[in-house]
């Protein structure tokens, strides 16, 4: 099933077949004899003789048995499919699904909405750009005053934790805080992709995974193409209630540990509109609460239109 998790087997298959059926012949330097081909793509004796591997032994791993596959053996494939650095570690996170033992099984997901201890003091020492710490679920597990006024919307979901992914695809609120929705949900879509290759078996992942498969077309259209992305740092433009348009550039860094959450910070280029729509943003989120926030989206103190901020 396409939105199950805890297939690797099934995640691996469509994930090679997928990569394989975007590369031409043309683009891999090998000459494409005859007009009739069956397959979009690369056959599967083209990515094998690539690879420097048997066919039987590629179309071994394809069928998703990655069961004692080698490093080298990997990064012959990773190369002869053109795999960029994300879809490189997302083929290996797949092997290592698939060598797990049953103890790194039962493990998957544990201890991945904890917050460690003192971040919350680190968040609210950041006064002057929004700040929060997700988990690869993209779940929002705490945040400084100004990120909850900035993201007030999601904080105000009835299902906590706060939960991007479910905001963009199932809150019609999210079609306009995201200016460029499209973008906003693939780069979710192939970060979770990423999560998903890495920790097969966390069951809230595989249930969140099929709820909004289930619920969203668009999210399932994205999930089925198998692409994955980094996400950690670039810009972001959103349409706040309360300041208008403002554009932020955001990082996200990665907490020590094996815990799996990154803390994401954003921030506004000097003297430009964003900063000062920052600035307000702020002094309202110092008298307005979350709810607030929520009310206000809905139109209340500023009759439903957002604030004009001059730079």
């Amino acid at each position: 099933m396409t939105g199950s998790t805890g297939d690797h087997r099934g995640e691996a298959r469509e994930f090679l077949t997928s990569r394989r059926a975007r590369l031409s012949p043309r683009q891999a330097g090998l000459a494409a004899f005859g007009g009739n081909r069956r397959v979009p793509g690369l056959r599967r004796e083209e990515v094998a003789t690539l690879a420097g591997v048997s066919v039987v032994y590629y179309t071994r791993l394809e069928r998703g048995n990655l069961v004692g596959v080698s490093e080298s053996v990997l990064n012959a494939i990773a190369g002869a499919l053109q795999l960029d650095d994300a879809e490189r570690e997302h083929l290996f996170d797949l092997a290592r699904a698939a060598n797990a033992t049953a103890s790194a099984r039962s493990r998957a997901g544990a201890g991945r909405t904890r917050v460690p201890a003192g971040i919350q003091h680190v968040l609210d020492a950041i006064t002057d750009a929004p700040a929060d710490v997700r988990n690869g679920r993209r779940d929002i597990l705490a945040s400084n005053k100004l990120a909850r006024a900035l993201y007030s919307d999601i904080h105000a979901e009835t299902v906590q934790p706060p939960n991007v992914a479910r905001f963009t695809f199932l809150n019609p609120r999210a079609r306009d805080f995201f200016v460029d929705w499209p973008a906003a949900a693939n780069d979710i879509v192939a970060s979770l992709r990423i999560e998903a290759g890495r920790h097969p078996y966390d069951k809230p992942l595989s249930d969140l995974v099929g709820e909004l498969s289930t619920r969203s077309e668009e999210f399932r259209v994205r999930w089925a193409s198998h692409n994955v992305r980094h996400h950690t740092a670039g810009t972001k433009k959103m349409r706040h209630p309360v300041v208008g348009e403002i554009e932020l550039t955001y990082q996200a860094l990665v907490l020590p540990g094996d815990i799996g959450m990154n803390l994401n910070v954003f921030t506004a280029a000097p003297d430009s509109p964003a900063l000062d729509a920052l600035r307000f943003l702020a002094s309202w989120a110092d008298s307005h609460t979350p709810s607030d926030s929520h009310t206000l989206s809905d139109g209340d103190p500023t009759g439903g239109q957002p604030r004009t901020v001059q730079p």
